[in-house]
Parts: structure tokens; C-alpha cells; sequence
């Protein structure tokens, strides 16, 4: 196919140049060298020159001639263009003769902003204070104004809350981080630990849950929600989306919320934060809140952008007359979009977007003006290059700022650490050898000898029990000592006794007895430091514990049931086993005497020695005098002389004594009573023991107490021996083996920092330790940048 040459003058060649790139190429370097060229000449933001129209004109015709004559090749050309408009991030157009010249420049300024980007992020993962903080792009608009639409279409996915009551109740800090050679698009929410998340809708729920978390009695808070977007259609930018300014609040949201939001939107807007008013075009702008906003922060127009959104519901005069607004001059500008999500898009609907909104411009001839800036790919352009030179100027005082808090942290770790570094992974290693360790020294001395103590103990317990029951309350008592060794009546007793002891589940008891003392000694383990700050693991400490011990417990319990069989039947007692026992018995009626006299000390010292003598002298006449109408009553209902009511009629003087002594008073006379004659037994059996009769084992019968401990003392050796070979030893050996397993093994890294950081001097090292760290990093990294920076500036000179 033949071509047609055409001769055209300069002037139509600029403005045929301007028609195809001037408004929807928004990497143009043309376009921003013309709008530098103007600032030079003095004129002010958003003025145009005044023969814009006849150059539109005839620019109009000679693109009608050439048309006509070679129609095929310019619609060749202008698929060739609408293809190259569609790619909005300079390194992807590389194909472009135009942009190649500019791809140097471009590659500097995302390599700044990026690198400035990932600082920000550095700095907001660490406590910092305002002299710290980098310049974001703050967007403010009211409700209804598009400003979900301007975000959504910046990064070509739908995934900003929407409704009406009020959805946007928490400022979303938006990073968009620009990844080259990748075609995955994720986004990321630090602050709850998500992971990837590709599915922009799942997005758009969880901003929904976090915003309507804020209870309607408040309908605005402060704390941000961080939300990072990674894709490679995006720009490198950080975006803050605040709660749209409202005209008056409704009957369900406090009245104070209209003010609320303009606290808000006023603290964000502030220095040196990028204001991005968001207007609707069908808006009078001397109506909107975020000019007035904006104006109040920043009163000169110096660093806030005018975007206004819906130029499709205006006529072309009027949209032209909005964006070349003199009434409300900005230093950057407005920029006029068309923000419709295109319908049925798979993917990322910025191309698509973006094609819609450029033929809708190129159809409208006015907006093809050199001062007009009209398309999201300009609004891209434009906030790139706007937040690059803003960073670019608050490079040298970030480095100052960051150099100082560096300096302090650094004095600080000194002094408080001298240096000494620590790591999640370190303070957990040596926490479950502090506890293994721990753990060691309670085995070597929880042995044989202590577990024969405790048996021991709970054994003779059962004996002074089993005496006291069948020996001591028995009345025929004082003839003891008296009867002979064929009384049939003691001998059944000493049987009855002794089988009360050895068939009372000792396998069971024993077992149990022990292993309550080895879940005491762990929980005391578990509760010292530093197991004090971690009541989960401590819990984990207990359940496996009790897990080993109850997988030992039946066989245990089991072995020692079936070891002690034979002293259930017959015991085989020798001279020297049977002279322990008389001494040890001596001892413990001996320890029960002196704790009897205490007690009773106790009561005395309490109620006091009269008052509990006269207590004692009543309870005393009056268990005669019951011994005595109890006689009388027996003898009564033997003739027959009083009936039933009359014989149990209370006496007259009930009641007058009942004035004088309390029921607590009588309980403790009553105790005082009970000791006084255990005392008085204890006393004639301790001397019973130590007579001749209780020499030979073969006075068993006349000695229940020594027998009994002879008993128990054979019991004691047999249980303890099987639970320190089924239950102790086994112990000992699993538990440093389910601490590594269940405590150490199983923990990812997130419970490991987690863990470490729930003990509070840990967490306040490691979070000195890391602020130093991460200060060093930024540190780095901005004297990488400012180096570039000297490096650019002498190539320029």
C-alpha cells in the first residue's frame, strides 16, 4: 500500500503532536516541559493562552483532509496510538520513539520514590515521632465526590468499601509498590498477618470488617489500617483514604461526627503530606469541602493537586472553564478524569479504563489544550512526579532526623545492654534450658528417699486413723494392756485393722500421691520466671506433663497393688523390724500429743481460760445430767409412768443457760474436750509402748500401733521401689524430650517472636535492638540516595 506524504507547517505539527500526547500521555516530557515553560514565563496554574481555539480549528481541518486521502493508514496509526496510550508506567513503553528519551528520567524517579517508599515503611514499622515522617499523598473529597473511583482506577481494581452508612470510618494508609517482570497482583494487610492476598473482592471484605468494626456511636476512628498493594500496573505511591466529609450527620451517628472527620482530614493534611481534593465536576467548587480543606492547610496552593472526577456529566466549555480554574489556583494544577469501571473486565481494568476515558477526551477537542490536563494516566504521572520531588526535598532533614534518633538508640542499647544483642530464637533456646535445667536438678532430687518420705507420711497418717477408729474410741480401751494374747476380741480387732490398711487401694493411693507431688513440683517449675510471662506455654508445660503422667498412672498403680498382696494375708515380722516400729510409733503418737497440747493452747488463748473452763464445766454437767435423765427415762419407760412427749420435754433451764454461752463458744469447748481426752489416750498408749509388753512382736494384739507401722513401713518399701522403676524413671526421661517436641520443634516463626516478646524486658530489648537496627538500614539506604543525588545534580551541571 502506497503512502501519502504530507508537508504540514510547524505550527500544525505541534498541534497535531499536542492532540495525540498533550492531556492523555502521561509521561509526556514534552507536556511537562511546556507546563515548566510557562511556570518560567511567569503565568500562574491552570491560565491558558488565548488562541487555543483557532489552532483546535485549524488543526481540525487538515487532520480532516489528511484523513480522507490515506483513511487506511491513519487508522492503522491510531490503533499503533491507542495501544501505546494504554501503557501508563513508563518502563513498559519501551516501544515508544517519544518516551525512550524520557525512560533515563522516569527510571530516576521511581528508583527515588521507590527507595523512599520502602524508608517510609521501615520508619512506620517503628515507634517515631514527626521529624521522621515522609511525605504521603493524603485524599480528601466529599462522599460523594469519586473518590473510591480515583484510587480504584490509580490501581485497576475494585476493592475499596462501598455503601451508604458510612463505610470509610478508618484512614487507610494505601502503598502501591510498582513490580517490574512479574505479572502477580496481591495485596498485603502487615497489621494482621494475612499473607498474599490475590483475590481483590476478599480485599474489599476485609476493609469492609475492619471499618464497620468501629461501633456507630463513634462512626470515625484515628487508627489507621495499613493496606499494601504489589503489582506491576501500579505506580509507587503512598495514599491515604480518609472518611469523605459529610453535610450533617443522621439520626443514628453522633452529632459531633460531621466535626470528627474534619479533625481528621486536618491532621492528615498537614506538613509535608501531598493534599489530593477530590471534586465532582456537576460540584460547584466554591461548594466543596475539600478545597475549603485544603486551602486552610495549605493556603497557597503549593501541595495540593485538584482532581475533579465525573468531566463526562459536564459540557466540554464548562469542564475546560473547571480545570483552568482561576477563582482557586493551585500551584499543581487540576486534572479532570472519567472514572468508570468498565464492565466486564477480567483482571485489571486500567487499560481498559484508561481506553474508555481517552476516547472519551479525543472526542472533545477542547480538552486537547496544552494547559488542560485531562486522564488517570496524568493523574499517575502527575503524583509520581509530585510525591518524588516533595521526598526529594525532605531527603537531607529525613537524613538529619534519622541520623539523630540513630545516635540516641545506639547510646540508649549501649547504656541499658552494653551492646548485647538478643534474638526470639536465642531467649526461647534459653528459656527451655533454664527449664530443662530446672527440671534436672528436681529429678536428682526427687529420688527414692523423697518418695519414701511421702508415702511414708500418708501411710502412718492412715495407721493414727485406723487406731483412733477401732483403738482409741473404743471403750474398752483401758483393758488393753491387760488382756491376754488369746482374747479373741483384740485379736479381731488387730486383724480388722490391719486389713483397714492393706486393702485400702494402696497401689492406687500411693500412685496417686506421687504423682500429685510431681504435678505440684512442674506447676512450680511453670510458674518461675521467666514461665510467668508465658501462661500459654505454661498451660502446654502442665498438659503434657499430666499427659505422661496419666499413660503411667494404671500400670503403675497396677504393679504396686499386685507387689503388696502378700502382707494383705500374713506379714513376717522380725526382732529388729518390729523394734523401728515401736520407736517410730512412740515418735508419731508422741508429734500427735504435742499438736493436740497446741491446739488446745490455741483455744485457750482464743476464748480465753475461764470462759472456756466454765464452757467446759457446763458441757460437762450437762452430759451428766443427760446421763442421768437418761437413766431416769429408761426406768420410767420400764413401769410405764410417762409417756412419750412428757419424756422428752425439754428442762426449764435450757433456755436460761443458752443466754450465757454462744454456739460458738460450746463448739470450742467441745474441741477443747476432744483433745483433752485424745491427749489422755495418747499419753497411756505412748507409755504402753514403751513397756515391757510391747517388746516382742508376738504382743502384737496389746500393740496396734507398732504393728500397724511395721505394716506400713513393708507397704512404703514395696510401692516406692515399682513407682520409681514404672512412673519416675519414665518421667524423668520424656519430659526434656516433649519439651523439645511440643515447645521448640513446633514453633514457626511467628509464635517464636510471639513468644519472646510476651516477656516485657525481652520485648523492650528487642525492640530497642530492633529500632537500632532498622534506623541503620534507613540510614543506609538514605545515604545511598543522597550520593545519587549529588551524582544527578553534577551530570546536570
Amino acid at each position: 500500500m502506497s503512502h501519502i506524504q504530507l508537508s504540514l507547517p510547524t505550527a500544525i505539527k505541534d498541534l497535531w503532536n499536542s492532540s495525540s500526547t498533550g492531556g492523555f500521555d502521561s509521561n509526556s516530557k514534552n507536556h511537562r516541559s511546556n507546563e515548566e515553560n510557562k511556570r518560567t514565563e511567569g503565568k500562574e496554574p491552570g491560565q491558558g493562552g488565548g488562541g487555543g481555539g483557532v489552532e483546535t480549528a485549524a488543526a481540525a481541518a487538515v487532520l480532516g483532509a489528511y484523513i480522507s486521502n490515506d483513511g487506511e493508514d491513519r487508522e492503522d496509526e491510531g490503533e499503533e496510538e491507542e495501544e501505546e496510550e494504554e501503557e501508563d508506567i513508563p518502563k513498559q513503553r519501551k516501544n515508544s520513539k517519544r518516551q525512550t528519551k524520557a525512560a533515563p528520567h522516569d527510571e530516576q524517579l521511581m528508583m527515588l520514590t521507590k527507595k523512599l517508599i520502602e524508608i517510609r515503611t521501615i520508619l512506620m514499622s517503628i515507634d517515631h515521632n514527626e521529624t521522621l515522617k515522609l511525605p504521603s499523598i493524603v485524599v480528601i473529597g466529599s462522599q460523594s465526590s469519586g473518590k473510591s473511583s480515583v484510587l480504584e482506577a490509580i490501581v485497576g481494581h475494585e476493592f475499596l468499601p462501598k455503601g451508604t452508612n458510612m463505610v470509610t470510618r478508618r484512614p487507610i494508609e494505601l502503598t502501591l509498590i510498582h513490580t517490574p517482570n512479574q505479572e502477580e497482583e496481591y495485596g498485603e494487610f502487615p497489621q494482621l498477618g494475612l499473607g498474599k492476598m490475590h483475590d481483590f473482592k476478599k480485599i474489599q471484605k476485609t476493609l469492609v470488617d475492619m471499618n464497620m468494626a468501629v461501633p456507630d456511636s463513634e462512626c470515625v476512628s484515628d487508627k489507621p489500617i495499613e493496606l499494601r498493594v504489589y503489582s506491576p500496573n501500579v505506580p509507587d505511591l503512598t495514599l491515604i483514604d480518609l472518611p469523605g466529609y459529610i453535610q450533617i450527620s443522621n439520626a443514628n451517628q453522633p452529632e459531633s461526627l460531621k466535626s470528627n472527620i474534619e479533625a481528621l482530614c486536618e491532621k492528615y493534611i498537614r506538613t509535608p503530606n501531598i493534599i489530593l481534593a477530590v471534586c465532582a465536576a456537576n460540584v460547584d467548587l466554591a461548594n466543596s469541602p475539600a478545597l475549603r480543606a485544603s486551602r486552610k492547610a495549605d493556603p497557597l496552593g503549593l501541595r495540593t493537586i485538584g482532581v475533579i472526577t465525573k468531566m463526562d456529566l459536564v459540557s466540554p466549555e464548562q469542564g475546560v472553564s473547571i480545570l483552568r480554574n482561576a477563582d482557586y489556583p493551585l500551584r499543581l494544577g487540576y486534572i479532570g478524569v472519567v472514572c468508570k469501571a468498565p464492565e466486564r473486565v477480567q483482571g485489571n481494568m486500567t487499560k481498559a479504563l484508561i481506553r474508555n476515558e481517552t476516547s472519551f477526551f479525543r472526542e472533545h477537542l477542547m480538552y486537547n489544550q496544552r494547559d488542560i490536563q485531562v486522564g488517570t494516566s496524568t493523574l499517575r504521572f502527575k503524583l509520581m512526579s509530585v510525591l518524588e520531588q516533595s521526598m526529594g526535598k525532605s531527603l537531607y532533614s529525613i537524613v538529619d532526623a534519622v541520623q539523630r534518633e540513630l545516635e540516641e538508640a545506639r547510646y540508649q542499647f549501649k547504656v541499658q545492654y552494653n551492646d548485647r544483642r538478643v534474638t526470639a530464637e536465642s531467649y526461647v533456646a534459653e528459656t527451655m534450658d533454664s527449664l530443662k535445667h530446672n527440671f534436672k536438678d528436681f529429678a536428682n532430687n526427687f529420688g527414692k528417699p523423697q518418695v519414701r518420705h511421702e508415702v511414708r507420711t500418708m501411710l502412718e497418717e492412715r495407721v493414727l486413723d485406723i487406731c483412733a477408729e477401732q483403738y482409741w474410741e473404743d471403750p474398752k480401751i483401758a483393758d488393753l494392756a491387760k488382756s491376754s494374747p488369746d482374747d479373741l476380741y483384740w485379736l479381731y480387732k488387730i486383724d480388722l485393722a490391719a486389713a483397714a490398711l492393706t486393702k485400702s487401694g494402696i497401689g492406687r493411693s500411693t500412685t496417686q500421691l506421687v504423682v500429685d507431688v510431681l504435678l505440684s513440683n512442674m506447676e512450680r517449675l511453670a510458674k518461675a520466671e521467666p514461665f510467668s510471662f508465658h501462661p500459654e506455654t505454661r498451660k502446654q508445660i502442665m498438659n503434657f506433663t499430666s499427659e505422661i503422667l496419666r499413660t503411667k498412672f494404671l500400670t503403675t498403680s497396677d504393679q504396686v497393688e499386685n507387689t503388696i498382696k502378700p502382707y494383705k494375708y500374713e506379714a513376717c515380722i522380725c526382732e529388729t523390724e518390729w523394734a523401728e516400729g515401736v520407736k517410730r510409733s512412740i515418735g508419731l503418737l508422741e508429734k500427735e500429743l504435742k499438736m493436740c497440747d497446741e491446739m488446745s493452747l490455741a483455744i485457750k488463748n482464743s476464748v480465753g481460760k475461764k470462759k472456756l473452763k466454765s464452757a467446759i464445766n457446763y458441757l460437762l454437767d450437762n452430759e451428766r445430767e443427760d446421763t442421768r435423765r437418761q437413766s431416769e427415762i429408761r426406768r420410767m419407760e420400764e413401769d410405764g409412768m410417762a409417756s412419750h412427749e412428757e419424756l422428752f420435754a425439754p428442762g426449764d433451764d435450757e433456755d436460761t443457760v443458752k443466754s450465757f454461752y454462744n454456739p460458738r463458744l460450746i463448739e470450742k469447748a467441745k474441741e477443747a474436750l476432744f483433745l483433752r481426752d485424745r491427749a489422755m489416750i495418747l499419753k497411756y498408749r505412748i507409755a504402753a509402748l514403751k513397756s515391757r509388753q510391747c517388746k516382742s512382736p508376738d504382743n502384737k494384739q496389746q500393740c496396734p500401733e507398732a504393728f500397724l507401722n511395721v505394716i506400713a513401713e513393708k507397704l512404703t518399701y514395696t510401692a516406692v521401689m515399682f513407682i520409681q522403676v514404672e512412673l519416675l524413671n519414665e518421667f524423668f526421661f520424656q519430659f526434656p524430650r516433649e519439651v523439645d517436641n511440643r515447645l521448640v520443634y513446633e514453633m514457626n516463626r511467628k509464635q517464636i517472636q510471639q513468644f519472646a516478646r510476651e516477656n516485657p524486658p525481652i520485648q523492650k530489648h528487642l525492640q530497642l535492638q530492633e529500632r537500632k537496627i532498622k534506623l541503620e538500614e534507613v540510614m543506609d539506604k538514605l545515604n545511598y540516595l543522597v550520593k545519587r543525588q549529588a551524582d544527578r545534580q553534577n551530570r546536570n551541571q
